[in-house]
């Protein structure tokens, strides 16, 4: 496999914490929470939503569940309450019914829109560029909290957070973790005791998000918020981070293939008496770690390789203009690889497997060099690839643009207007 390594400039991180790059990652990133005020950041974040924004989303874009969700003094709003059909054409029952929530907010409740990144252009944008960045999937949440409310209890999450404020200001109480680096099957309210009495004792940070700020939250970190005078509104940017226990889950699949772990305790061994088990125990231990010596990373990293790939979506692609440019592509048509499309690129006996998150592409071996100018990110024409000829450089273009892998070379582009593209996790 081989792809292209993530450079140094990352411009959607820039947005989301003002303390640099090399710095957040060697000292901040899943270690400590950490403030950044407007002052200190590029803009604010009304580029991604504003509350008229929020409005539109709610009453005319037809949402319907999952993408919205209601909560009220720490409890979901049953669905019910706020959803409904749609009327003639478009009866579906669990549509979002604009005056219900209307109700549920002027009554306190704080309306989240859920997965922004898919039904909300600028952030879908945002999304992918933050996503390249930081080599981990991410998901973008936005909260809506009428004043002096609270949406949710202090709670911890299983995934990393920026929290970004684009509207009003809400106040934050940020408590030590009761568990650490918590794993998806680690929920809070399997920990709700401790995390109460937790969130009871004074706060590691307690700060007043106003618009243009930004907090980072490692997993695991107690957070309660409440909005102040006004509406506030906060995008939230869940980092799905890629773990060791990951590792651990593929290793333990790799590992089984070993006869001396697949072996039947003799007859008559009682596993849940210590004594009966220990000796067997030390021999499964000292198998295994024979066994864990020879795994080589090329076949953890293969077995990661599919949910890697499909993390993430790629940035937005319009099938018309797409049909277009496969219908009016020539030589000289400028091309790019599609941002924040995940790849990896495998050789194969006879050819190269393009793999994708969802298929796999083959390229003629001969095609490689071609292939790496594709995949290298910077806008191309099929005249510029090398070691084909004009037609066959042309064909494999034309190929690329009908599986989505290229764009023609005006969109493709991040929310900064920068073309970026990310590519696979590991190197053929």
């Amino acid at each position: 496999m081989r792809c292209r390594a993530v450079g140094s400039d990352r411009p959607a991180l820039a947005r989301c914490t003002a303390v640099p790059a090399g710095q957040f990652a060697e000292q901040v990133w899943a270690r400590v929470p950490s403030l950044s005020v407007a002052a200190d950041l590029p803009r604010d974040f009304t580029d991604l939503l504003t509350l008229a924004d929020v409005d539109v989303l709610l009453a005319e874009q037809g949402l319907r569940t999952p993408f919205l969700r209601v909560a009220k003094q720490g409890q979901v709003v049953p669905e019910r309450r706020w959803t409904g059909g749609g009327g003639v054409g478009a009866g579906i029952g669990d549509q979002v019914r604009d005056d219900r929530v209307a109700e549920q907010f002027a009554d306190g409740a704080t309306v989240v829109l859920q997965a922004l990144h898919r039904t909300h252009a600028p952030v879908a944008r945002f999304a992918t560029g933050l996503a390249a960045d930081l080599g981990h999937p991410v998901q973008v949440n936005a909260y809506v909290t009428p004043p002096q409310n609270q949406g949710f209890a202090s709670h911890y999450d299983v995934h990393d957070v920026f929290v970004l404020q684009v509207a009003g200001q809400k106040r934050w109480r940020l408590h030590a973790p009761v568990v650490t680096d918590p794993l998806r099957d680690d929920p809070w309210a399997d920990h709700a005791d401790a995390v109460r009495a937790r969130a009871a004792e004074e706060p590691y940070l307690e700060a007043v998000l106003s618009p243009g700020d930004a907090l980072y939250l490692p997993r695991g970190w107690l957070h309660a918020a409440t909005a102040l005078g006004d509406v506030s509104a906060h995008l939230t940017v869940g980092i799905h981070v890629h773990t060791r226990a990951a590792l651990v889950e593929q290793l333990a699949a790799l590992v089984l293939d070993d006869p001396a772990l697949r072996a039947t305790l003799p007859l008559g061994t009682d596993p849940s008496d210590p004594e009966d088990l220990a000796p067997h125990l030390a021999a499964t231990v000292e198998a295994l770690v024979r066994r864990l010596q020879d795994v080589d990373a090329g076949d953890v990293a293969r077995r990661l390789t599919p949910s890697v790939l499909s993390g993430n979506r790629p940035a937005p692609l319009a099938p018309l203009a797409q049909a277009a440019a496969v219908a009016s592509l020539s030589a000289t048509s400028p091309v790019r690889l599609r941002a924040g499309l995940r790849w990896a690129v495998r050789d194969r006996e006879d050819d190269l497997a393009l793999v994708l998150a969802d298929r796999t592409v083959s390229v003629p071996a001969r095609a490689g060099d071609a292939l790496d100018r594709l995949l290298d990110g910077s806008p191309a024409t099929a005249a510029d690839l090398p070691g084909l000829d004009g037609d066959d450089a042309v064909g494999l273009v034309r190929r690329l643009l009908r599986e989505g892998v290229l764009v023609p070379a005006a969109s493709g582009t991040t929310d900064d207007g920068a073309a970026r593209a990310d590519g696979g996790p590991g190197s053929r």
